[in-house]
């Protein structure tokens, strides 16, 4: 009951007219029109309510069929930034103004006590934004898993080993800045964020993350709506294109969202430039996604058209795991009503 309120009401206002004062709109559907069942929406409801989400925002084809709790709202993206940040890549990789081959010796990169070794200032930006640098020095925001799991410095040679590591993804952005001549967060409100429609996103809602007792290189963090996220995931769904105009080449979303590590051959989960992916076609086609602090997901099915989005409240006290977010996964797929 809970998915239809919401599904009626948002489609009392859609008719020809914008959604939630969206100055670019997303068309709204119903469920039946994009292929789900409205019951297990319901179902998918209340289990978003009782688990502690904050908002679910899900579009077949570009169109909303489902949008619950406030998708209007800000909250921090944690490390979805990684995934924006794979996009500036691909459209700064492709104008000549950043070379994957560089190293991080040729960029001048280094780091506070204990500094870089020789070998390891041979990982490339490509490394870096593969997560295979085999710089394990200390970062900002690393997340008491990366530390516990960070291996030996010096145990692996650049582009031989996958770690999820903060060092890599924090000093890929500001080889960005770097390249850019100004903050990640400037860049993409008018790479990405202005071109697409956001109508949420403005720079101030990014800032950094400084530890430089551990690194000389800050997390770059954002606020973000479900509903500028969902535009970005739709931009990937499309290849891309925004309104007949390519925003990220073509050959970066397909590059960048393919596997080049395996991570889990049991959960078939790998990872290509800052953006999990799966290795298992499971009935709807793979995917690729991205995390925030486990919780947070935006999620890109391309076979099936489908974007959808959770969001959670994690700057104050909450109470969600990732195996609710496993589990939201599993109730947007069970949800699909499949042809004869």
């Amino acid at each position: 009951m809970i998915a239809r309120i919401v599904i009626a009401l948002v489609l009392a206002c859609a008719a020809g007219a914008s959604y939630a004062g969206d100055s670019a709109p997303l068309d709204v559907i119903s469920p039946k029109q994009a292929g789900y069942s409205a019951d297990k929406l319901d179902s998918l409801a209340m289990y978003l309510e009782q688990s502690g989400s904050a908002a679910f925002l899900a579009l077949h084809d570009g169109r909303v069929f489902m949008s619950w709790g406030g998708v209007e709202t800000k909250y921090p993206i944690h490390s979805i930034r990684k995934a924006l940040c794979s996009a500036l890549y691909g459209i700064y990789v492709e104008r000549g103004e950043i070379d994957l081959s560089k190293t991080l010796a040729d960029l001048g990169i280094d780091d506070n006590p204990p500094s870089l070794t020789e070998a390891e200032k041979q990982a490339t930006v490509l490394d870096l934004i593969q997560s295979r640098s085999g710089v394990y020095h200390v970062s900002a925001a690393e997340a008491p898993s990366m530390i516990g799991d960070r291996p030996e410095r010096g145990s692996h040679a650049p582009g031989e080993h996958f770690y999820y590591n903060n060092w890599d993804f924090n000093v890929a952005g500001a080889v960005l800045e770097q390249a850019t001549g100004e903050s990640l967060f400037e860049t993409f409100d008018r790479e990405i964020a202005k071109p697409i429609g956001m109508q949420d996103y403005t720079p101030d809602d990014g800032f950094y993350q400084f530890e430089k007792e551990r690194s000389l290189y800050p997390a770059y963090h954002i606020r973000m709506t479900a509903r500028d996220l969902a535009r970005f995931g739709l931009l990937y769904m499309r290849g891309g294109r925004w309104d007949g105009k390519q925003i990220v080449p073509a050959d970066w979303v397909a590059k960048s969202t393919r596997t080049r590590s395996v991570l889990s051959e049991e959960w078939g989960i790998g990872y290509g430039y800052m953006w999990y992916t799966t290795v298992k076609d499971e009935g709807s086609g793979l995917a690729f996604f991205h995390t925030g602090a486990g919780v947070h997901m935006l999620c890109v099915f391309p076979e099936i058209k489908l974007v959808w989005v959770n969001r959670v409240a994690t700057e104050g006290p909450y109470d969600f795991s990732q195996m609710n977010l496993i589990k939201i996964w599993d109730l947007i797929l069970d949800a699909r009503v499949l042809a004869d």
